[in-house]
């Protein structure tokens, strides 16, 4: 552990700052879900620390101990099940795992892997992102006296949005394997979704539908390239 989170591990909670003296682990893809983390994290006191990958975040695990880690199911290398069923089993144990998805019916896929809890996306809600946390946490990690519930709702830079779809647009550049397709439907039906892009999701669920029609979904895998480059090349962004 570094300097820095030696120094922030020895601050102790306050009501209005309920995480403070909490380093965070995100482990996800998006630029977009990993803004909206970063800053709930800095509005309840909590250092963040993000890994995009299941290779990256073994590699930060293998250094550094967070006392909370989030998991997105949908990575580019596999699914974030598997670490956390490995990090429920490691000893000494992670204080926090929750899982994190735009699907929820992967809850129970979460709590069966050894998560402590399950948060659904879009994660905007200040109080439930804290209080996801804070549930798990032992009696003198929490924050004393009564916390305000505070119904403030995070919104992130949509520039961190148009690196998601700029990702997309690499990756469908040199892949279109059914594996790829599988992946980055997944990634943007939760990023869309995130970011109220309703023509987008439309696009993305009409493409889901087809692949498990069988039909190809030639049609759509065009249209859904297209909507990904008008947005990248519109000069004011969304």
């Amino acid at each position: 552990m570094d300097n820095i989170d030696d120094f922030m591990t020895t601050r102790a909670p306050t009501a209005q700052r309920p995480l403070l003296g909490l380093t965070v682990l995100v482990v996800e893809d998006s630029r977009f879900a990993c803004e909206a983390v970063r800053m709930l994290c800095l509005r309840s006191g909590a250092r963040i620390r993000r890994a995009d990958t299941l290779a990256s975040a073994r590699k930060h695990l293998s250094i550094y101990r967070p006392t909370v880690v989030i998991v997105d199911l949908g990575l580019p290398d596999g699914s974030g099940l598997a670490l956390i069923e490995t990090l429920s089993q490691a000893q000494p144990r992670i204080d926090v795992i929750l899982g994190t998805s735009g699907d929820q019916v992967n809850e129970e896929d979460v709590i069966a892997a050894g998560a402590d809890g399950f948060i659904a996306k879009p994660i905007a809600s200040l109080a439930q992102f804290q209080a996801a946390i804070l549930i798990h946490m032992p009696p003198d990690r929490q924050p004393p006296g009564p916390r305000l519930l505070n119904g403030d709702q995070v919104e992130p830079d949509m520039l961190a949005y148009r690196d998601d779809l700029s990702h997309v647009a690499d990756v469908l550049q040199h892949d279109e394997s059914p594996q790829t397709l599988d992946y980055v439907t997944q990634f943007l039906s939760g990023v869309a979704n995130s970011a109220r892009d309703r023509d987008m999701l439309e696009v993305v669920r009409r493409l889901i539908a087809e692949r498990q029609a069988g039909t190809g979904a030639r049609h759509e895998l065009h249209d859904l390239n297209e909507m990904v480059q008008t947005r990248l090349s519109a000069a004011s962004g969304f």
